[in-house]
C-alpha cells in the first residue's frame, strides 16, 4: 500500500517517516502521474497560499480533487486542512483550495508563530491522550452534517473525518506518536 505525501512545501520528510512508522510505503508526490500511483495522499502543513499556487502551477489540483472525489483517502494537516476546506472565514482567504471538506476554517486562528503550543487531546478511537503540536494553526469554526469530530480543543474541532477525508489543525508528524498516521493508513487500507 502506497501513501503519498505532497512534496511541494512543509514537513514532507517528517510525514514520510510517520507513514513508514504507520506501516505503509511512503511516496513523494510532485506531479500528476504521482497522484495516480498512490492509494492515499497526505497534504502537509506549510503556507496554504503558496501550496495552493503550486498545486495549480504543477497541475495537481484537478488530479487530487478527482481522486478524492472518486474515493481516494486524503489527509490534510494544518495548511492541508485549509486547502481541503469548502469555506474560509475571516479576512485571510485561500483562493487556490480543493474545496472537498464540508468545514468552515479560520486561518492562523491560534495566533502567530510565537503563539505555537502543544496540548493533550482526547481523540475518538485512541485509548490514551494524543500530544498535539499547533503552529499558526487554523480553527474549524463550523462542520457540516457529514463531518465527524474526532477531537476538540476548547470546544472547537481540531481533528475531523468526512467519509475518506481526514483533516487536523495540528501537526501529527512532529510528535513521534504514529497513532493519527496509523488512523489514516487504516482508512487507506479499508
Amino acid at each position: 500500500m502506497k501513501v503519498g505525501v505532497l512534496g511541494l512545501q512543509g514537513d514532507v520528510r517528517e510525514h514520510l517517516s510517520a507513514v513508514e512508522a504507520a506501516g505503509a510505503a511512503p511516496v513523494v508526490v510532485k506531479h500528476p502521474e504521482d497522484v495516480a500511483a498512490v492509494d492515499g495522499l497526505i497534504m502537509p502543513g506549510g503556507e496554504s497560499t503558496a501550496i495552493g499556487k503550486l498545486l495549480d502551477r504543477f497541475g495537481l489540483s484537478e488530479p487530487i480533487r478527482k481522486r478524492a472525489n472518486d474515493g481516494m483517502p486524503l489527509y490534510g494537516t494544518c495548511a492541508g486542512l485549509i486547502l481541503m476546506a469548502n469555506e474560509i472565514v475571516g479576512d485571510e482567504d485561500a483562493p487556490h483550495r480543493l474545496r472537498l471538506l464540508d468545514v468552515a476554517v479560520r486561518r492562523n486562528a491560534y495566533g502567530r508563530q510565537v503563539d505555537s503550543f502543544e496540548c493533550d487531546l482526547d481523540v475518538e478511537g485512541l485509548d490514551q491522550p494524543y500530544r498535539a503540536v499547533f503552529i499558526r494553526a487554523p480553527v474549524i469554526e463550523a462542520a457540516g452534517h457529514g463531518v465527524e469530530v474526532l477531537a476538540e480543543r476548547a470546544g472547537a474541532p481540531v481533528l475531523v473525518r468526512q467519509g475518506r477525508l481526514l483533516a487536523s489543525s495540528f501537526h501529527p508528524e512532529m510528535t513521534g506518536d504514529p497513532r493519527v498516521h496509523e488512523m489514516f493508513v487504516k482508512m487507506v487500507a479499508d
